[in-house]
């Protein structure tokens, strides 16, 4: 059966879909910080996250004590908290927390803190990060997450330590689907639709069980509605990870995203960052690596991680290839979108590698299927860099 054979058209809504007045009018490149500010305040606090003190912040941090750091975004640091809570039944409860604290200085992560407050205050979905709280008090701004203990899919994916095992294939499956599961959130349940404008696999964080969350959500951009096509915006993004025709034009739609998610399912794929300056020079970038590979199914197999020792289905890392040479496509119109992505990485999904060692993978389980179709974070910035400039 083909990868994509399975497809039918996704309905566009949902019947929990969300008001479309406070993101649209919120949500654009154009609010200064203090018009924003009086714009978002109503609304947030209305929310479901909690207004923090800074001192409650420390507290929670150890005073931001660097034993507590967990990494660094494009705007700021982030540590690992834990703040007291008071449960159903009355008895003081410990949460820990993930706590970004925005630098000062910076007048672009101040506008990001309002947007990410206000996007994830509305949105919610298993396979997006929640939004415990934040903190405005004075000049300081920071976002207080839900703590994902395994950290981001970038710490898994690359430069894995010596004698730490790599991800399997069955837990990379499960990934790839989680990520659709989120993005066919923003884009075909939230209203108005979400431009997410950041996947890479610094944002994709992993609970427990290697569940998938999208984070940092300081870009993400309301998408066109009515008869508009696109979002005209300044480029912004991570290097590599940006579609070609949103970085020439400037015009941003959903297809921008699905560009970024087959960068990031090629890097499920390989192991391979989409950058990486400490390889030889003709291997440095990943899609220019794998362009003859990709142009020759005989040639798929090729792509496989290393790491997998061969674990895997050749059938469904054929189909996961093509999934990702549709993604990768320089037209846009010519992407899919990411509701029949979604169905075809399930359909992937329903294909685990089941030797015995991966019986006992953290992705593996009796029913093949890892999550529904259609679709009903604390992420750092370490090994790759945010590009912004103004279209031309």
């Amino acid at each position: 059966m083909g990868c994509f054979g399975c497809f039918a058209p996704a309905a566009r809504r949902g019947a929990g879909d969300l008001k479309p007045s406070k993101l649209a009018h919120h949500c654009t490149d154009d609010d200064s910080v203090a018009d924003a500010q009086r714009k978002v305040a109503p609304d947030v606090g209305s929310g479901c996250a909690h207004s923090f003190t800074f001192k409650d912040l420390l507290v929670a941090t150890g005073y931001f004590n660097e034993a507590n750091f967990i990494g660094e975004g494009g705007f700021g640091k982030v540590y690992k908290g834990k703040i007291s809570k008071t449960n159903s039944q009355g008895a003081s409860d410990a949460q820990m927390v993930a706590v970004k604290q925005l630098a000062r200085e910076s007048v672009q992560g101040r506008k990001e803190f309002l947007v990410e407050v206000l996007m994830l205050t509305v949105l919610s979905h298993p396979n997006l990060v929640s939004l415990v709280g934040f903190c405005a008090q004075g000049d300081e701004r920071l976002l207080v997450y839900e703590y994902m203990p395994f950290g981001s899919l970038e710490s898994h994916l690359f430069d894995v330590p010596h004698g730490k095992p790599p991800l399997d294939w069955n837990t990379r499956v499960k990934i790839a689907v989680g990520v659709a599961e989120g993005l066919s959130y923003l884009h075909n349940v939230a209203d108005p639709p979400i431009i997410y404008r950041d996947m890479k696999a610094a944002n994709i964080l992993l609970d427990e069980d290697f569940s998938p969350k999208l984070s940092d959500f300081g870009l993400a951009k309301v998408g066109p509605v009515g008869d508009r096509t696109h979002v005209s915006t300044r480029v912004m993004g991570t290097y590599g990870y940006c579609a070609p025709d949103y970085v020439v034009s400037g015009k941003l739609t959903m297809k921008s995203d699905i560009y970024s998610f087959g960068v990031l399912l090629l890097e499920l794929i390989t192991g391979r960052r989409i950058y990486d300056a400490s390889r030889p020079k003709p291997e440095q970038s990943l899609l220019t690596w794998s362009r003859p590979f990709m142009h020759d199914k005989r040639k798929f197999h090729r792509l496989a991680d290393p790491a997998l020792r061969g674990s895997y289905p050749p059938s469904a890392l054929n189909q996961l290839v093509v999934i990702s040479i549709m993604c990768l496509q320089d037209q846009p119109h010519v992407r899919p979108i990411i509701a029949d992505v979604a169905i075809g990485l399930n359909h992937v999904a329903s294909q685990p590698y089941a030797s015995l060692a991966s019986m006992g993978s953290p992705a593996y389980s009796g029913s093949p299927q890892y999550s529904r179709t259609p679709s009903r974070r604390r992420g750092g910035g370490g090994g790759s860099r945010r590009v912004s400039q103004h279209a031309s």
